[in-house]
Protein backbone atom coordinates (compact mmCIF):
# COMPACT_ATOMS: atom_id res chain seq x y z
CA UNK A 1 0.00 0.00 0.00
CA UNK A 2 1.00 3.32 -1.08
CA UNK A 3 1.34 6.73 1.39
CA UNK A 4 1.75 10.46 1.19
CA UNK A 5 2.95 12.50 4.02
CA UNK A 6 2.16 16.20 4.21
CA UNK A 7 3.71 18.99 6.75
CA UNK A 8 6.51 18.74 9.19
CA UNK A 9 5.24 20.30 12.19
CA UNK A 10 3.78 17.83 15.31
CA UNK A 11 0.28 16.95 15.81
CA UNK A 12 -0.42 19.94 18.52
CA UNK A 13 -4.75 18.62 18.28
CA UNK A 14 -6.21 17.79 21.98
CA UNK A 15 -9.24 17.25 23.32
CA UNK A 16 -11.09 18.75 26.52
CA UNK A 17 -14.71 16.79 26.53
CA UNK A 18 -16.35 17.44 23.27
CA UNK A 19 -13.85 20.44 22.08
CA UNK A 20 -10.65 20.15 20.10
CA UNK A 21 -8.15 22.60 20.40
CA UNK A 22 -4.45 23.55 19.31
CA UNK A 23 -1.91 24.20 21.23
CA UNK A 24 -0.79 27.81 20.58
CA UNK A 25 0.46 30.82 22.50
CA UNK A 26 -2.30 32.48 20.33
CA UNK A 27 -5.93 32.59 21.11
CA UNK A 28 -8.27 31.29 19.32
CA UNK A 29 -10.44 33.68 16.69
CA UNK A 30 -12.44 30.79 14.77
CA UNK A 31 -14.98 28.02 15.90
CA UNK A 32 -15.86 25.27 13.86
CA UNK A 33 -18.71 23.26 14.71
CA UNK A 34 -19.18 19.53 13.53
CA UNK A 35 -22.05 17.70 14.82
CA UNK A 36 -21.21 17.19 18.18
CA UNK A 37 -17.60 18.25 18.08
CA UNK A 38 -16.46 21.68 18.75
CA UNK A 39 -12.74 23.41 17.16
CA UNK A 40 -11.61 26.32 18.80
CA UNK A 41 -8.85 27.58 15.41
CA UNK A 42 -7.51 30.39 14.59
CA UNK A 43 -8.33 32.37 11.27
CA UNK A 44 -4.73 33.06 9.42
CA UNK A 45 -3.68 29.35 9.06
CA UNK A 46 -6.89 28.37 7.66
CA UNK A 47 -9.12 31.44 5.55
CA UNK A 48 -5.94 31.92 3.64
CA UNK A 49 -6.35 27.94 2.14
CA UNK A 50 -10.39 27.20 2.61
CA UNK A 51 -12.21 29.21 -0.02
CA UNK A 52 -15.73 28.40 1.99
CA UNK A 53 -14.12 29.26 5.30
CA UNK A 54 -13.66 32.62 3.49
CA UNK A 55 -16.95 33.15 2.63
CA UNK A 56 -18.69 32.23 5.70
CA UNK A 57 -16.19 34.87 8.13
CA UNK A 58 -16.99 37.72 5.89
CA UNK A 59 -20.57 36.88 5.67
CA UNK A 60 -20.35 37.47 9.50
CA UNK A 61 -19.15 40.65 9.77
CA UNK A 62 -16.16 41.76 12.00
CA UNK A 63 -18.04 41.73 15.25
CA UNK A 64 -15.68 41.34 18.28
CA UNK A 65 -17.25 38.33 18.99
CA UNK A 66 -15.77 34.46 17.86
CA UNK A 67 -17.52 33.44 14.69
CA UNK A 68 -19.16 30.91 15.02
CA UNK A 69 -19.19 28.45 11.89
CA UNK A 70 -21.20 25.28 11.46
CA UNK A 71 -19.94 22.64 9.12
CA UNK A 72 -22.55 19.94 9.90
CA UNK A 73 -22.93 18.77 6.27
CA UNK A 74 -19.16 18.09 5.89
CA UNK A 75 -18.03 14.70 3.82
CA UNK A 76 -16.60 12.65 6.22
CA UNK A 77 -17.17 14.28 9.28
CA UNK A 78 -15.02 15.81 11.96
CA UNK A 79 -11.84 13.32 10.61
CA UNK A 80 -12.00 14.52 7.08
CA UNK A 81 -12.35 18.23 8.49
CA UNK A 82 -9.28 17.54 10.94
CA UNK A 83 -7.08 15.84 8.24
CA UNK A 84 -8.13 19.55 6.01
CA UNK A 85 -7.24 21.53 9.26
CA UNK A 86 -4.04 19.70 9.94
CA UNK A 87 -2.53 20.28 6.37
CA UNK A 88 -3.10 24.17 6.85
CA UNK A 89 -1.30 24.32 10.20
CA UNK A 90 1.48 22.72 8.20
CA UNK A 91 0.54 19.16 10.52
CA UNK A 92 2.03 16.22 9.87
CA UNK A 93 -0.56 13.60 7.87
CA UNK A 94 -0.33 10.66 6.64
CA UNK A 95 -2.71 9.86 3.71
CA UNK A 96 -3.41 6.45 2.15
CA UNK A 97 -6.11 4.28 -0.05
CA UNK A 98 -8.06 4.35 3.19
CA UNK A 99 -8.71 7.92 4.15
CA UNK A 100 -8.38 9.79 0.38
CA UNK A 101 -11.61 9.45 -0.46
CA UNK A 102 -13.28 11.70 2.67
CA UNK A 103 -9.99 13.86 2.50
CA UNK A 104 -10.34 14.85 -1.14
CA UNK A 105 -13.99 15.48 -0.45
CA UNK A 106 -13.85 17.58 2.32
CA UNK A 107 -11.24 19.41 0.41
CA UNK A 108 -13.52 19.92 -2.20
CA UNK A 109 -16.03 21.09 -0.33
CA UNK A 110 -14.09 23.67 2.06
CA UNK A 111 -13.10 25.09 -1.73
CA UNK A 112 -9.27 24.28 -1.38
CA UNK A 113 -8.46 24.46 -4.93
CA UNK A 114 -5.59 26.33 -6.94
CA UNK A 115 -7.87 29.76 -7.55
CA UNK A 116 -7.46 29.99 -3.46
CA UNK A 117 -4.20 28.67 -2.87
CA UNK A 118 -1.26 27.90 -4.85
CA UNK A 119 -0.10 24.25 -4.30
CA UNK A 120 -3.73 23.74 -2.26
CA UNK A 121 -4.76 20.46 -0.64
CA UNK A 122 -6.64 19.72 -3.56
CA UNK A 123 -3.81 19.76 -5.99
CA UNK A 124 -1.79 17.58 -4.23
CA UNK A 125 -4.65 14.90 -3.05
CA UNK A 126 -5.20 14.79 -6.96
CA UNK A 127 -1.68 14.32 -7.29
CA UNK A 128 -1.42 11.25 -4.97
CA UNK A 129 -4.62 9.92 -6.13
CA UNK A 130 -3.55 9.63 -10.03
CA UNK A 131 -0.17 8.62 -9.73
CA UNK A 132 0.09 5.80 -6.76
CA UNK A 133 -3.38 4.89 -5.88
CA UNK A 134 -4.71 4.20 -9.95
CA UNK A 135 -1.84 3.13 -10.16
CA UNK A 136 -1.83 0.19 -7.21
CA UNK A 137 -4.01 -2.78 -7.75
CA UNK A 138 -4.94 -3.20 -3.81
CA UNK A 139 -4.93 0.56 -3.44
CA UNK A 140 -7.07 1.10 -6.42
CA UNK A 141 -9.73 -1.95 -4.87
CA UNK A 142 -9.20 -0.25 -1.03
CA UNK A 143 -10.24 3.04 -2.54
CA UNK A 144 -13.30 2.17 -4.47
CA UNK A 145 -14.34 0.27 -1.04
CA UNK A 146 -14.10 3.39 0.89
CA UNK A 147 -15.79 5.21 -1.82
CA UNK A 148 -19.39 3.30 -0.32
CA UNK A 149 -19.21 5.39 2.45
CA UNK A 150 -19.52 8.81 0.34
CA UNK A 151 -21.26 7.48 -2.90
CA UNK A 152 -23.13 10.89 -3.81
CA UNK A 153 -19.65 12.84 -3.37
CA UNK A 154 -17.49 9.91 -4.94
CA UNK A 155 -19.46 9.89 -8.09
CA UNK A 156 -20.03 13.86 -8.63
CA UNK A 157 -15.74 13.80 -8.19
CA UNK A 158 -15.36 10.87 -10.37
CA UNK A 159 -13.42 8.56 -7.49
CA UNK A 160 -15.57 5.16 -8.68
CA UNK A 161 -15.47 5.82 -12.36
CA UNK A 162 -11.63 5.97 -12.09
CA UNK A 163 -11.01 3.19 -9.56
CA UNK A 164 -13.21 0.89 -11.79
CA UNK A 165 -10.71 1.46 -15.16
CA UNK A 166 -8.17 0.91 -12.85
CA UNK A 167 -9.41 -2.44 -11.64
CA UNK A 168 -10.89 -3.32 -14.83
CA UNK A 169 -7.93 -2.75 -16.88
CA UNK A 170 -5.79 -4.25 -14.71
CA UNK A 171 -7.88 -7.87 -14.89
CA UNK A 172 -7.81 -7.90 -18.57
CA UNK A 173 -4.06 -7.56 -18.36
CA UNK A 174 -2.49 -10.89 -19.77
CA UNK A 175 -1.41 -12.79 -16.35
CA UNK A 176 1.87 -13.21 -17.88
CA UNK A 177 2.26 -9.59 -17.40
CA UNK A 178 0.82 -9.50 -13.91
CA UNK A 179 3.75 -7.73 -11.94
CA UNK A 180 1.94 -6.38 -8.59
CA UNK A 181 1.33 -8.20 -5.74
CA UNK A 182 -2.15 -9.80 -5.14
CA UNK A 183 -4.03 -12.15 -2.51
CA UNK A 184 -4.45 -16.03 -3.63
CA UNK A 185 -5.05 -18.37 -0.77
CA UNK A 186 -6.41 -21.46 -2.92
CA UNK A 187 -5.38 -24.66 -1.12
CA UNK A 188 -2.40 -26.35 -3.22
CA UNK A 189 -1.12 -23.03 -4.41
CA UNK A 190 2.64 -21.19 -3.42
CA UNK A 191 3.90 -18.68 -5.17
CA UNK A 192 7.37 -20.61 -4.82
CA UNK A 193 5.93 -23.69 -6.54
CA UNK A 194 3.97 -21.79 -9.04
CA UNK A 195 6.16 -18.92 -11.22
CA UNK A 196 3.19 -18.31 -13.30
CA UNK A 197 0.06 -16.55 -12.55
CA UNK A 198 -3.29 -18.01 -12.14
CA UNK A 199 -5.98 -16.88 -14.87
CA UNK A 200 -8.14 -16.38 -11.63
CA UNK A 201 -5.45 -14.20 -9.61
CA UNK A 202 -7.76 -11.59 -8.82
CA UNK A 203 -10.75 -12.83 -8.09
CA UNK A 204 -10.18 -12.82 -4.16
CA UNK A 205 -9.44 -9.15 -4.35
CA UNK A 206 -12.37 -7.92 -5.45
CA UNK A 207 -14.49 -10.02 -3.36
CA UNK A 208 -13.84 -7.44 -0.83
CA UNK A 209 -15.60 -5.40 -2.57
CA UNK A 210 -19.35 -4.13 -1.91
CA UNK A 211 -22.23 -6.37 -3.83
CA UNK A 212 -23.16 -3.57 -5.93
CA UNK A 213 -19.31 -2.41 -6.15
CA UNK A 214 -18.91 -5.61 -7.26
CA UNK A 215 -21.60 -6.11 -9.44
CA UNK A 216 -20.58 -2.90 -11.41
CA UNK A 217 -16.49 -4.43 -12.19
CA UNK A 218 -18.50 -8.14 -13.08
CA UNK A 219 -20.40 -6.14 -15.68
CA UNK A 220 -17.94 -3.91 -16.92
CA UNK A 221 -15.72 -6.91 -17.55
CA UNK A 222 -18.02 -8.91 -19.18
CA UNK A 223 -19.19 -6.37 -21.60
CA UNK A 224 -15.67 -6.43 -23.11
CA UNK A 225 -15.80 -10.70 -23.70
CA UNK A 226 -12.42 -10.95 -23.55
CA UNK A 227 -12.60 -13.32 -20.49
CA UNK A 228 -14.05 -16.61 -20.96
CA UNK A 229 -17.44 -17.40 -18.60
CA UNK A 230 -15.20 -19.91 -16.43
CA UNK A 231 -13.27 -17.13 -14.82
CA UNK A 232 -16.42 -14.97 -14.66
CA UNK A 233 -18.56 -17.58 -12.73
CA UNK A 234 -15.03 -18.28 -10.86
CA UNK A 235 -15.21 -14.80 -9.16
CA UNK A 236 -18.54 -15.41 -8.26
CA UNK A 237 -18.40 -18.50 -6.43
CA UNK A 238 -15.04 -16.70 -4.67
CA UNK A 239 -17.51 -14.13 -3.97
CA UNK A 240 -19.77 -16.41 -2.49
CA UNK A 241 -17.65 -18.11 -0.10
CA UNK A 242 -16.63 -14.76 1.14
CA UNK A 243 -20.05 -13.74 1.98
CA UNK A 244 -22.66 -16.11 2.30
CA UNK A 245 -22.29 -18.80 4.72
CA UNK A 246 -21.84 -22.54 4.36
CA UNK A 247 -25.40 -23.97 4.08
CA UNK A 248 -24.07 -27.53 5.32
CA UNK A 249 -23.04 -25.85 8.98
CA UNK A 250 -26.84 -23.94 9.44
CA UNK A 251 -28.28 -27.05 10.70
CA UNK A 252 -26.05 -26.92 13.23
CA UNK A 253 -25.83 -23.64 14.49
CA UNK A 254 -29.52 -22.22 13.48
CA UNK A 255 -30.66 -23.19 17.01
CA UNK A 256 -28.48 -20.98 18.65
CA UNK A 257 -26.98 -18.77 16.74
CA UNK A 258 -30.04 -17.55 14.07
CA UNK A 259 -29.13 -14.44 11.49
CA UNK A 260 -30.87 -11.19 12.08
CA UNK A 261 -33.58 -9.91 9.81
CA UNK A 262 -30.70 -7.73 8.50
CA UNK A 263 -27.96 -9.94 8.34
CA UNK A 264 -31.11 -12.19 6.19
CA UNK A 265 -32.09 -9.09 3.72
CA UNK A 266 -28.15 -8.33 3.26
CA UNK A 267 -27.58 -11.89 1.99
CA UNK A 268 -30.63 -12.44 0.42
CA UNK A 269 -29.69 -9.37 -1.89
CA UNK A 270 -25.69 -10.73 -2.59
CA UNK A 271 -27.38 -14.12 -3.47
CA UNK A 272 -29.87 -12.29 -5.55
CA UNK A 273 -27.29 -9.79 -7.32
CA UNK A 274 -24.74 -13.59 -7.74
CA UNK A 275 -27.60 -15.39 -9.40
CA UNK A 276 -28.04 -12.30 -11.90
CA UNK A 277 -25.04 -12.42 -13.22
CA UNK A 278 -24.04 -15.99 -13.88
CA UNK A 279 -22.96 -16.01 -17.55
CA UNK A 280 -25.96 -18.07 -19.82
CA UNK A 281 -23.28 -20.53 -20.71
CA UNK A 282 -23.69 -23.83 -19.61
CA UNK A 283 -21.04 -25.02 -17.32
CA UNK A 284 -19.36 -21.52 -16.59
CA UNK A 285 -20.23 -22.24 -12.82
CA UNK A 286 -19.79 -25.80 -11.46
CA UNK A 287 -23.40 -27.86 -10.38
CA UNK A 288 -22.09 -28.25 -6.60
CA UNK A 289 -22.38 -24.07 -6.89
CA UNK A 290 -25.27 -24.36 -8.05
CA UNK A 291 -27.03 -26.77 -5.68
CA UNK A 292 -25.15 -24.31 -2.76
CA UNK A 293 -26.63 -21.43 -4.08
CA UNK A 294 -30.38 -22.98 -4.74
CA UNK A 295 -30.02 -24.71 -0.83
CA UNK A 296 -29.22 -21.12 0.44
CA UNK A 297 -31.85 -19.71 -1.68
CA UNK A 298 -34.38 -22.10 0.02
CA UNK A 299 -33.40 -21.25 3.24
CA UNK A 300 -33.27 -16.99 2.77
CA UNK A 301 -36.65 -17.36 0.99
CA UNK A 302 -35.77 -15.21 -2.22
CA UNK A 303 -37.42 -14.50 -5.05
CA UNK A 304 -39.46 -17.22 -6.87
CA UNK A 305 -37.73 -16.21 -10.51
CA UNK A 306 -34.57 -16.75 -8.66
CA UNK A 307 -34.94 -20.48 -7.36
CA UNK A 308 -36.63 -21.24 -10.53
CA UNK A 309 -33.72 -19.85 -12.60
CA UNK A 310 -31.10 -21.78 -10.06
CA UNK A 311 -33.31 -24.98 -10.47
CA UNK A 312 -33.58 -24.83 -14.13
CA UNK A 313 -29.36 -24.32 -14.11
CA UNK A 314 -29.14 -27.19 -12.19
CA UNK A 315 -31.30 -29.68 -14.15
CA UNK A 316 -29.28 -28.41 -17.04
CA UNK A 317 -25.80 -29.91 -15.32
CA UNK A 318 -27.14 -32.54 -13.28
CA UNK A 319 -25.32 -35.42 -14.39
CA UNK A 320 -21.78 -33.59 -13.31
CA UNK A 321 -23.18 -33.61 -9.69
CA UNK A 322 -22.17 -36.37 -6.64
CA UNK A 323 -24.13 -37.28 -4.48
CA UNK A 324 -22.12 -35.10 -1.71
CA UNK A 325 -23.54 -31.96 -3.77
CA UNK A 326 -27.24 -32.76 -2.99
CA UNK A 327 -26.86 -33.80 0.37
CA UNK A 328 -27.76 -30.28 1.87
CA UNK A 329 -30.20 -29.83 4.82
CA UNK A 330 -33.91 -29.19 4.69
CA UNK A 331 -34.63 -25.73 6.46
CA UNK A 332 -38.58 -26.55 6.18
CA UNK A 333 -39.90 -25.83 9.75
CA UNK A 334 -43.03 -28.60 9.08
CA UNK A 335 -40.36 -31.59 8.08
CA UNK A 336 -38.74 -33.36 10.85
CA UNK A 337 -36.11 -35.22 8.21
CA UNK A 338 -32.48 -33.70 7.72
CA UNK A 339 -32.22 -33.72 4.03
CA UNK A 340 -34.04 -31.55 1.40
CA UNK A 341 -35.60 -34.56 -0.83
CA UNK A 342 -37.67 -32.25 -2.46
CA UNK A 343 -35.34 -29.85 -3.37
CA UNK A 344 -33.55 -32.37 -5.02
CA UNK A 345 -36.62 -33.50 -6.34
CA UNK A 346 -37.49 -30.50 -7.67
CA UNK A 347 -34.11 -29.93 -9.87
CA UNK A 348 -34.53 -33.81 -10.95
CA UNK A 349 -37.82 -32.83 -12.35
CA UNK A 350 -36.58 -29.67 -14.50
CA UNK A 351 -33.42 -32.17 -16.22
CA UNK A 352 -36.40 -34.32 -16.89
CA UNK A 353 -38.43 -31.77 -18.70
CA UNK A 354 -35.33 -30.80 -20.60
CA UNK A 355 -34.06 -34.27 -21.08
CA UNK A 356 -37.37 -35.54 -22.71
CA UNK A 357 -37.21 -31.96 -25.07
CA UNK A 358 -33.87 -33.22 -26.66
CA UNK A 359 -33.63 -36.93 -26.12
CA UNK A 360 -34.83 -39.24 -29.22
CA UNK A 361 -34.68 -43.04 -29.22
CA UNK A 362 -31.77 -43.02 -31.04
CA UNK A 363 -29.86 -41.02 -29.66
CA UNK A 364 -27.31 -42.72 -27.40
CA UNK A 365 -25.93 -40.11 -26.27
CA UNK A 366 -29.21 -38.76 -24.01
CA UNK A 367 -29.47 -42.71 -22.65
CA UNK A 368 -26.15 -42.54 -21.37
CA UNK A 369 -27.50 -39.06 -19.70
CA UNK A 370 -30.20 -40.29 -18.24
CA UNK A 371 -29.11 -43.71 -17.03
CA UNK A 372 -25.84 -41.50 -15.08
CA UNK A 373 -28.67 -39.61 -13.26
CA UNK A 374 -30.41 -42.58 -12.43
CA UNK A 375 -27.32 -44.25 -10.63
CA UNK A 376 -27.08 -41.23 -9.14
CA UNK A 377 -30.93 -40.88 -7.50
CA UNK A 378 -30.28 -44.71 -6.56
CA UNK A 379 -27.06 -43.81 -4.44
CA UNK A 380 -28.39 -40.93 -3.22
CA UNK A 381 -31.86 -42.64 -1.91
CA UNK A 382 -29.21 -44.98 -0.38
CA UNK A 383 -28.11 -42.01 1.85
CA UNK A 384 -31.60 -40.14 2.83
CA UNK A 385 -32.76 -44.18 3.55
CA UNK A 386 -30.84 -43.62 6.43
CA UNK A 387 -32.62 -40.69 7.79
CA UNK A 388 -34.90 -42.33 9.95
CA UNK A 389 -37.36 -38.90 9.89
CA UNK A 390 -37.64 -39.75 6.06
CA UNK A 391 -41.23 -40.42 4.98
CA UNK A 392 -41.50 -43.67 2.59
CA UNK A 393 -43.94 -41.67 -0.05
CA UNK A 394 -40.49 -39.84 -0.53
CA UNK A 395 -38.22 -42.41 -1.37
CA UNK A 396 -40.80 -43.55 -3.79
CA UNK A 397 -41.85 -40.19 -5.48
CA UNK A 398 -38.21 -39.89 -5.87
CA UNK A 399 -37.47 -43.18 -7.35
CA UNK A 400 -40.55 -43.66 -9.61
CA UNK A 401 -39.73 -40.01 -10.90
CA UNK A 402 -37.32 -41.63 -13.37
CA UNK A 403 -38.87 -43.52 -16.67
CA UNK A 404 -37.91 -46.94 -16.62
CA UNK A 405 -34.88 -46.91 -19.41
CA UNK A 406 -33.41 -44.95 -16.83
CA UNK A 407 -32.02 -48.00 -15.01
CA UNK A 408 -31.01 -51.23 -17.07
CA UNK A 409 -30.56 -52.75 -13.12
CA UNK A 410 -32.49 -52.71 -10.11
CA UNK A 411 -29.97 -53.72 -8.03
CA UNK A 412 -29.09 -49.90 -6.91
CA UNK A 413 -32.39 -49.27 -6.20
CA UNK A 414 -32.96 -52.50 -4.32
CA UNK A 415 -29.87 -51.73 -1.81
CA UNK A 416 -31.62 -47.97 -0.92
CA UNK A 417 -35.07 -49.99 -0.42
CA UNK A 418 -33.21 -52.26 1.98
CA UNK A 419 -31.40 -49.78 3.97
CA UNK A 420 -34.94 -48.00 4.70
CA UNK A 421 -36.69 -51.17 5.99
CA UNK A 422 -33.82 -51.99 7.61
CA UNK A 423 -33.66 -48.09 9.64
CA UNK A 424 -37.76 -47.94 9.90
CA UNK A 425 -38.45 -51.35 11.42
CA UNK A 426 -42.04 -49.77 12.38
CA UNK A 427 -43.06 -49.15 8.65
CA UNK A 428 -46.80 -50.38 8.12
CA UNK A 429 -47.66 -53.63 5.97
CA UNK A 430 -49.20 -51.37 3.46
CA UNK A 431 -45.97 -49.01 3.12
CA UNK A 432 -43.81 -52.08 2.43
CA UNK A 433 -45.74 -53.15 0.02
CA UNK A 434 -45.91 -49.68 -1.72
CA UNK A 435 -42.26 -49.33 -1.15
CA UNK A 436 -41.58 -52.50 -2.81
CA UNK A 437 -43.93 -52.24 -5.58
CA UNK A 438 -40.75 -49.76 -7.43
CA UNK A 439 -38.74 -52.50 -7.72
CA UNK A 440 -38.77 -54.57 -10.99
CA UNK A 441 -37.56 -58.30 -9.81
CA UNK A 442 -36.64 -58.67 -13.46
CA UNK A 443 -34.01 -56.11 -13.37
CA UNK A 444 -32.27 -57.88 -9.87
CA UNK A 445 -28.77 -59.34 -10.84
CA UNK A 446 -28.52 -63.40 -9.66
CA UNK A 447 -26.34 -62.33 -6.46
CA UNK A 448 -29.50 -59.73 -4.92
CA UNK A 449 -31.94 -62.25 -6.32
CA UNK A 450 -30.55 -64.42 -3.61
CA UNK A 451 -30.13 -61.99 -0.94
CA UNK A 452 -33.89 -60.95 -1.74
CA UNK A 453 -35.25 -64.06 -1.24
CA UNK A 454 -34.28 -64.38 2.42
CA UNK A 455 -34.61 -61.14 3.11
CA UNK A 456 -37.06 -61.25 6.02
CA UNK A 457 -37.86 -57.57 5.96
CA UNK A 458 -39.11 -57.93 2.11
CA UNK A 459 -42.82 -58.66 1.94
CA UNK A 460 -43.80 -62.12 1.10
CA UNK A 461 -45.46 -61.14 -1.93
CA UNK A 462 -41.82 -59.42 -3.50
CA UNK A 463 -40.01 -62.46 -2.49
CA UNK A 464 -42.33 -64.58 -4.20
CA UNK A 465 -41.80 -62.19 -7.45
CA UNK A 466 -38.12 -62.48 -7.18
CA UNK A 467 -38.17 -65.95 -7.40
CA UNK A 468 -40.57 -66.24 -10.09
CA UNK A 469 -38.41 -63.92 -12.43
CA UNK A 470 -35.12 -65.35 -11.16
CA UNK A 471 -36.56 -68.79 -11.91
CA UNK A 472 -37.83 -67.93 -15.25
CA UNK A 473 -34.49 -66.18 -16.27
CA UNK A 474 -33.02 -69.54 -15.54
CA UNK A 475 -35.52 -71.53 -17.56
CA UNK A 476 -34.44 -69.09 -20.75
CA UNK A 477 -30.52 -69.47 -20.11
CA UNK A 478 -30.58 -73.56 -19.72
CA UNK A 479 -27.53 -74.47 -19.22
CA UNK A 480 -26.15 -71.49 -17.98
CA UNK A 481 -25.34 -72.10 -14.65
CA UNK A 482 -22.97 -70.15 -12.35
CA UNK A 483 -19.72 -72.72 -10.90
CA UNK A 484 -20.91 -74.08 -7.90
CA UNK A 485 -18.32 -73.49 -5.73
CA UNK A 486 -19.17 -69.63 -6.75
CA UNK A 487 -23.04 -70.34 -5.67
CA UNK A 488 -21.97 -72.00 -1.93
CA UNK A 489 -19.18 -69.39 -1.25
CA UNK A 490 -19.46 -66.48 -2.60
CA UNK A 491 -16.89 -66.25 -5.37
CA UNK A 492 -15.76 -63.10 -4.27
CA UNK A 493 -19.34 -61.09 -6.04
CA UNK A 494 -20.54 -59.34 -3.10
CA UNK A 495 -22.87 -56.63 -3.20
CA UNK A 496 -22.87 -54.46 0.06
CA UNK A 497 -26.00 -54.33 2.09
CA UNK A 498 -27.15 -51.95 4.46
CA UNK A 499 -25.03 -51.35 7.44
CA UNK A 500 -21.89 -53.20 5.64
CA UNK A 501 -23.46 -56.15 5.51
CA UNK A 502 -22.53 -58.44 2.09
CA UNK A 503 -24.93 -59.81 -0.13
CA UNK A 504 -23.60 -63.45 -0.53
CA UNK A 505 -25.29 -66.61 -2.49
CA UNK A 506 -25.15 -68.67 0.98
CA UNK A 507 -22.94 -68.95 3.86
CA UNK A 508 -24.73 -72.36 5.10
CA UNK A 509 -26.79 -75.43 3.97
CA UNK A 510 -29.93 -73.49 5.55
CA UNK A 511 -29.77 -70.67 3.28
CA UNK A 512 -32.09 -70.20 0.48
CA UNK A 513 -29.88 -69.72 -2.80
CA UNK A 514 -31.17 -69.65 -6.99
CA UNK A 515 -29.38 -73.08 -6.92
CA UNK A 516 -31.10 -74.69 -4.02
CA UNK A 517 -34.46 -73.63 -5.08
CA UNK A 518 -33.88 -75.23 -8.20
CA UNK A 519 -32.76 -78.65 -6.29
CA UNK A 520 -35.97 -78.31 -4.50
CA UNK A 521 -37.72 -78.88 -7.26
CA UNK A 522 -39.38 -75.00 -7.58
CA UNK A 523 -41.87 -75.41 -10.83
CA UNK A 524 -40.29 -72.87 -13.29
CA UNK A 525 -43.45 -72.27 -15.71
CA UNK A 526 -45.85 -69.69 -15.62
CA UNK A 527 -48.68 -71.77 -14.77
CA UNK A 528 -47.43 -73.18 -11.26
CA UNK A 529 -45.68 -70.06 -10.50
CA UNK A 530 -48.99 -68.62 -10.63
CA UNK A 531 -50.37 -71.36 -8.67
CA UNK A 532 -47.52 -70.44 -5.76
CA UNK A 533 -48.39 -66.71 -5.99
CA UNK A 534 -51.88 -67.93 -5.31
CA UNK A 535 -51.06 -69.45 -2.05
CA UNK A 536 -49.00 -66.37 -1.31
CA UNK A 537 -52.26 -63.94 -1.48
CA UNK A 538 -54.37 -66.74 0.60
CA UNK A 539 -51.66 -66.56 3.58
CA UNK A 540 -51.33 -62.59 3.10
CA UNK A 541 -55.52 -62.21 2.96
CA UNK A 542 -55.83 -64.40 5.62
CA UNK A 543 -53.33 -62.72 8.18
CA UNK A 544 -55.01 -59.53 7.40
CA UNK A 545 -58.51 -60.73 8.28
CA UNK A 546 -57.31 -62.18 11.57
CA UNK A 547 -55.27 -58.91 12.49
CA UNK A 548 -58.65 -56.97 11.92
CA UNK A 549 -60.90 -59.30 13.76
CA UNK A 550 -62.45 -61.12 11.39
CA UNK A 551 -63.26 -64.85 12.14
CA UNK A 552 -65.37 -65.11 8.95
CA UNK A 553 -63.38 -67.85 6.66
CA UNK A 554 -65.69 -67.89 3.88
CA UNK A 555 -64.81 -64.02 2.95
CA UNK A 556 -61.34 -64.74 2.60
CA UNK A 557 -62.02 -67.97 0.12
CA UNK A 558 -64.04 -66.07 -1.89
CA UNK A 559 -61.47 -63.26 -1.99
CA UNK A 560 -58.65 -65.75 -3.14
CA UNK A 561 -61.43 -67.28 -5.54
CA UNK A 562 -61.42 -63.78 -7.20
CA UNK A 563 -58.07 -63.42 -7.38
CA UNK A 564 -57.31 -66.46 -8.68
CA UNK A 565 -59.99 -66.29 -11.83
Amino acid sequence: MKFMKLGTRPDTFYTEEATRSVSSDVPSDLIIQINNIKYLLHKFPLLPKCGLLQRLCSDAGNHSEIPVVGLHDAPGGEAAFELCAKFCYGITISLSAHNIVPALCAAKFLRMSESVEKGNFVMKLETFFNSCILEGWKDSIVTLQTTAELPEWSENLGIVRRCMDSIVERILTHPSKVTWSFTYTRPGYTEKRHHSVPKDWWTEDISNLDINLFRCIITAIGSTKMLPPQLIGEALHVYACRWLPETAQRRITECSVFPTEQTKEKHQQVLEIIVSMIPSDRGSVSIGFLLRLLSEANFLGVSHSTKAELIKRAGRQLEETTVRDLLFPSHSSTDRHFYDIDLVGAVLESFLVQWRRQASPDDSESVRVIRKVAQLVDSYLQVVARDVNMPSLKIVTLAESLPGIARTEHDDLYKAINIYLKEHPDLSKAEKKRLCRILDCKKLSPEVCAHAVRNERLPLRTVVQVLFFDQERGARSNTRKPPQNEIIHGGGHQIPGAGGESYKGVESAGKVTVQNISEKKVKTDAKQAMELEKRVVKKEVGQDIKEEGVSGSKMGSKIIERKSK
